[in-house]
């Protein structure tokens, strides 16, 4: 809680004093008046807001990924890769949680961790997808008998893909905290009469370096998808990643104007937006249409009807 404290001057007094930045002058030019605290706050409507669409956007993934351990043998949760399809899922809910630490007054351990967390979740995201999108690939290479990417079929494959591409941006973050970490900072110039507590991000080239290895694996993941995404197999997954991979460019190309642009709890609001809109869509376009078949048309979660569909595409 914050308190506004006074500072009192005579009035018509000779002996004048300016107010310090954390002050202003009230009208009678008679007292220093502390300035307005502002951040974005869970009792803000719109912090209230964001708050609740992370945990109801994570509650949605914790139950899909329910969904998929409970029916980790029906045939089409096997042939997505139920472990990958899982690792995903749990990567997804910790990018919707980790909205949560950008809400609320910053603290020196917030400002510290949240891009950090940030990072690390999404790389871990947009590693599993396109992992999954070179086991498509591979998996359909190697039904030629001569195939050499035969040996490539399995988890060896994927889970090193998965552990490489995070672990650089776990490198970037260690270096990002080394040697120019976040800090809190009390902004007293971006808006007059308010102080806007913030977290500096220390060096923006880490920064924006973290979001270009994160966009360089979604450009990866969206071109092998596309390209791969009329491939004549009924547990095709490509189509799916390929617009999930445009919703999520899509999303982070309009986050980049909008975060340059926006100043205060608005810049933060933004990129929490950025985060949950992104997150979603990966969600809807790669699970969704599954858990439709799981839960409502369960007849067609069979090997016989998928290889029947498969037969059918051209």
């Amino acid at each position: 809680m914050f308190h506004i404290k006074f500072t009192v001057f005579v009035s018509d007094s000779n002996d004048c004093s300016r107010c310090t930045d954390r002050y202003l002058p009230n009208e009678q030019q008679d007292k220093c008046i502390e300035k307005r605290i502002d951040f974005l706050s869970y009792d803000d409507p719109l912090g209230t807001t964001l708050a609740a669409l992370c945990i109801f956007a994570a509650v949605v993934s914790a139950i899909v990924l329910f969904v998929f351990i409970r029916n980790k043998n029906t045939p089409i949760v096997k042939a997505n890769n139920r472990e990958l399809s899982c690792l995903l899922l749990f990567s997804l809910i910790l990018c919707f949680l980790c909205s949560l630490l950008f809400i609320g007054q910053p603290v020196t351990i917030t400002c510290l961790l949240r891009q950090v967390v940030f990072g690390i979740s999404f790389a871990l995201c947009v590693s599993c997808v396109l992992a999954k999108t070179m086991m498509v690939i591979i998996a359909f290479r190697a039904t030629n008998p001569n195939s050499k990417l035969r040996k490539w079929v399995g988890p060896t494959l994927t889970n090193s893909v998965v552990f490489i591409c995070t672990l650089f941006q776990v490198v970037i973050c260690v270096v990002w905290l080394v040697n120019s970490p976040p800090f809190l900072e009390h902004n007293m110039k971006a808006q007059t009469g308010v102080i806007i507590l913030e977290c500096n991000e220390g060096s923006s080239l880490a920064f924006w370096f973290l979001l270009s290895y994160m966009g360089l694996l979604a450009v990866v993941s969206f071109l092998m998808a596309f390209l791969s995404r009329n491939l004549p197999d009924s547990f095709n997954e490509a189509k799916y990643i390929t617009f999930s991979m445009l919703v999520f460019l899509s999303v982070w190309l309009s986050f980049i104007p909008a975060y340059l642009s926006t100043k205060g709890k608005f810049l933060v609001a933004v990129e929490i937006f950025a985060i949950i809109s992104s997150s979603a869509g990966l969600l809807t376009c790669i699970f969704i249409p599954k858990c439709v078949i799981i839960l409502l048309r369960p007849q067609n979660n069979s090997r016989g009807y998928l290889m029947r569909k498969g037969n059918n595409i051209k």
